[in-house]
């Protein structure tokens, strides 16, 4: 039976004590029949677990940034300054420049335009260079017994993450990544990286912190999975005939395109040249002098689940289309 690595001892006991001026979580009981259930399901050893979860520190500062999402507290213009700046740009250019072999042959085989996965990586961890300072043990206990929100969510991620420290030989207790505990590249949560990352360098190791190549196939990978069509039309600004109460009722109701071409029509959307058929949705972006209106098609949603908001989704579009504008021009 594979183990999880472990800590030296007297690390863990300096790392035990740090947490212990407050409460252990292995005095909870919340806490132990967790344990007991990752025993019976996933045939784990008592000592394994209670020696990496001793070292888990509970993190006020992760549950505050939890409670405040960039996508909760900007409108679109604020959070597309965020991300939309020189620096992102021409960093994606250079990278792009950097990994070209490795980007066309993950578009050859999964689908996925460049300038879409080059976007992803850039607005995830500017290309690698921010990828996270937070021990994800850290964070998805904190957020799995002390986030009671999402805390389910985020206990069947700290499972995920224990079962892929076991099955790749990672120590637990080091790994780093965001305060939602996601890793590498291209930011992936435990779960995404069990399901969707990729050995595309066929090194025999899936690594997504280090390792440009697998990053890359495993942003591609996941995309593909979940439905990308590389279609020509990800959005498109579009024009009301008037502010009608009905096209304020649906625009972001839905990140799914729900609504067909024809039916935005009939209701006061302009729509010329689109295939009427096609399914979309309407978006309603604020922070300008007047709301920004545009149509979402099916790889727009796609986007959307790698982060479940539509300024996330209309930020990695307009990055990637500004990236490959600007490579466009500088190889003439």
């Amino acid at each position: 039976m594979a183990k999880l690595l472990l800590l030296p001892a007297l690390t863990v006991l300096m790392m035990f004590s740090a947490v212990t001026h407050g409460e252990s979580y292995l005095s909870r009981a919340e806490v132990d029949a967790y344990i007991e259930e990752l025993i019976q399901q996933h045939d784990f050893s008592r000592p394994e677990l209670e020696e990496v979860l001793a070292a888990a520190e509970r993190r006020q500062d992760i549950i505050d940034l939890m409670r405040r999402p960039a996508e909760r507290r900007l409108n679109w213009h604020e959070y597309r300054k965020i991300f939309l700046d020189e620096q992102r740009i021409a960093g994606g250019v250079e990278f792009w420049q950097q990994n070209q072999a490795t980007l066309e042959r993950a578009e050859k085989e999964y689908g996925v335009a460049p300038e879409v996965i080059v976007a992803i990586i850039g607005v995830e961890t500017r290309y690698g260079r921010v990828t996270g300072r937070h021990r994800v043990v850290d964070a998805l206990m904190t957020l799995a017994f002390d986030y009671p929100p999402r805390a389910s969510f985020f206990r069947k991620e700290l499972t995920q993450f224990l079962l892929l420290a076991r099955e790749e030989g990672k120590n637990p207790t080091s790994l780093t990544g965001s305060y939602a505990g996601a890793m590498g590249f291209g930011q992936f949560i435990p779960s995404s990286y069990r399901n969707y990352a990729v050995d595309f360098d066929r090194d025999g190791v899936r690594d997504i912190w280090q390792n440009r190549t697998d990053a890359i196939g495993s942003v591609a990978n996941y995309f593909s999975r979940h439905g990308w069509r590389g279609a020509a039309q990800v959005t498109l600004p579009v024009q009301l005939k008037a502010e009608t109460e009905q096209l304020l009722d649906i625009a972001n109701q839905s990140l799914k395109p729900t609504h067909s071409v024809a039916e935005m029509a009939e209701m006061g959307v302009i729509v010329d040249g689109l295939d009427p058929e096609a399914r979309v949705l309407l978006l309603r972006l604020l922070g300008g002098d007047k709301p920004e209106y545009w149509l979402g098609f099916d790889d727009f949603y796609v986007i959307t689940r790698y982060n479940h908001s539509r300024l996330y989704a209309m930020a990695v579009y307009q990055l990637g289309q500004e990236i490959l504008k600007r490579r466009k021009q500088s190889i003439g």
